[in-house]
Parts: structure tokens; sequence; C-alpha cells
């Protein structure tokens, strides 16, 4: 045993390996040794390893997205640059709007007691008022209920029916658009009533061309009072601007929506028999029933 020792010493020093410059040819790869130095507590070598290889896992990912995703990627610069340069229709509108707000600030001289238009803010506000739904609906019925003649009923049960196709097409458009007045002026009470709580379209200005196309055409009047009725019109609606209630856009397709809503009920007007039936159920005395 003693001999068997000694031979194993000698040949291990025989051995070039054993030598100090070739140690470094017994030691593990690197693989192996960072392996081992990870298990043995290594964590910020580990973890470079592993970040440096998430790195490269993301630039592959990156180019791969890159090289499929082309059209993805065009449609994103696309619409960068159509947010940095807007079509000339957006920029048409868009001044139109700010000349139309600036401009309707500008015309409301009504809308406080220390204007330029102060004076005049008493009879602007009874324009305005002859203009809204509930004195015509009023004065219809009643006109409609002293009225003894067949002709008379006739035309006023179409002008109430026209009445009610414009308050509610109007408080519909109104209540889809949700357009705040130049001023935005809290509604009043009438304005909830007739459901005129927004600026677009102007229920004054409809109204007041439905109202006076149908008496214009319904109606012999002469000549001055033809006049007087058209004024009357379009200052029923210029009315509403003047007291910071409605821009100048908000008035003009009031205009244009009563006089669609007048061609609408000349289209549709319905008979003397057929206004007599709706009488007669108005007034439950509807003869079928009896």
């Amino acid at each position: 045993m003693p001999g068997s020792q000694a031979r194993c010493r000698a040949r291990d020093r025989n051995n070039v390996l054993n030598r100090p410059e070739f140690l470094s040819l017994n030691q593990p790869p690197r693989r192996e040794q960072a392996a081992g130095e990870g298990r043995g507590g290594g964590g910020p070598r580990r973890a470079s390893l592993r970040q440096q290889s998430q790195q490269e896992d993301a630039g592959l990912r990156g180019s791969r997205d890159s090289s499929e995703g082309g059209s993805a990627a065009d449609g994103g610069v696309k619409e960068d640059c159509m947010q940095l340069n807007p079509s000339f229709r957006g920029i048409a509108i868009n001044s139109l709007l700010a000349i139309d707000i600036s401009l309707s600030k500008r015309l409301g001289v009504c809308v406080g007691t220390r204007g330029s238009g102060a004076p005049l803010r008493s009879m602007v506000t009874l324009l305005a008022l002859t203009g809204h739904a509930l004195p015509w609906l009023f004065g219809t019925l009643i006109c409609l209920w002293r009225s003894n003649t067949l002709a008379g009923q006739e035309v006023l049960v179409n002008l109430l029916l026209a009445l009610i196709l414009d308050l509610m097409t109007v408080a519909g458009m109104q209540k889809l658009v949700k357009r705040r007045g130049p001023w935005d002026f809290p509604p009043g009470i009438l304005d909830y009533v007739a459901m005129d709580t927004y600026s677009f379209p102007a229920a004054h200005a409809s109204r007041a061309v439905m109202v006076s196309k149908f008496l214009l055409n319904h109606l012999v009047l002469a000549v001055p009072l033809r006049i007087l009725l058209y004024l009357w019109a379009f200052l029923a609606g210029v009315s509403r601007v003047l007291l910071g209630k409605h821009h100048v856009s908000d008035v003009s397709c009031g205009f244009a929506l009563g006089f669609l809503h007048f061609n609408l009920v000349e289209s549709v007007w319905l008979d003397s028999a057929t206004c007599q039936t709706l009488i007669s159920i108005g007034t439950l005395r509807w003869t079928p029933l009896v």
C-alpha cells in the first residue's frame, strides 16, 4: 500500500496537465460553470445573461413584427400624418364654426342689462315670445274650438298637426345634437315645457317660417300684411340671436327646417272628412262609438 501511494504521487507530479500553465484545461466549460455559479448563488451573472437573452429575443420579435406587420406600421404613419396635416375640409369646417361662434357672441347685444342693446331687451324678448310653441298651440286650439265652418276647421286641424310635427322634430334634433348656445344660459321654464333646451336648430325660427308660409298660403291677406308676416318670421328668428340663445347657424338651419315642415304638411294635407273625424275623436263625440 505505501508503495502504490508513492507511485500515484509520482504519476501526478509527472502529469503535464497538473502544471500551473495547464490548469485551465481541467476547468469545466463556461456554461457549466455559469450554471454552477447560479446554483451556488451567482445571481448577478445569471441575471445579466437572462437580460441579454431577453434583449436578443425582443430584437428578433421586433424584426419579425416589422417584416410581417409592415402594412400596420404604414397605417399608423398615415394616421399620424392625417392628424398632423388635417384635410382642407376639416380646416374649412373648423374655421366656419369659429366664425359662427364669434359672430353670434358679437350679435348678442341684448344678453345683459348693461349691454349696448339693453334698452331694446324687453321688446326683443316679447318678439321672441311670439315665436314660442305654447302661444301658437293654445291659440290654434282656441280658434278650433270656436270655429263653426268646415273650411276653417280643416285649416286649423292641419295647422295644429304642423305645429306638433315641428315641435317633435326640433326637440328630437336638439336632443341628438346637444349643442349649447353661444352664452350657454340655462333654459327657462317655458323652454323646458316646449322641449327647447338646446341650441341647434332654433325652434322659434323653424316655427315662425312654417307658420308664416302656412298663413300666407291659406289666408287671403293684403300686401302690407304679407310683408309684415315675412318680416315677423325673420325678426322672430333674429331675436334669439340678439338674446344670446342661438347661433347664427342655428337660426339659418331653423329657417330651412320650417320651410321643409311646411312642404311636408302640404304634401300630406288632410281633407275635411278626416279633420272632422279627428275633431270627433278629440271631443269624445265619435259617431261609431255611440
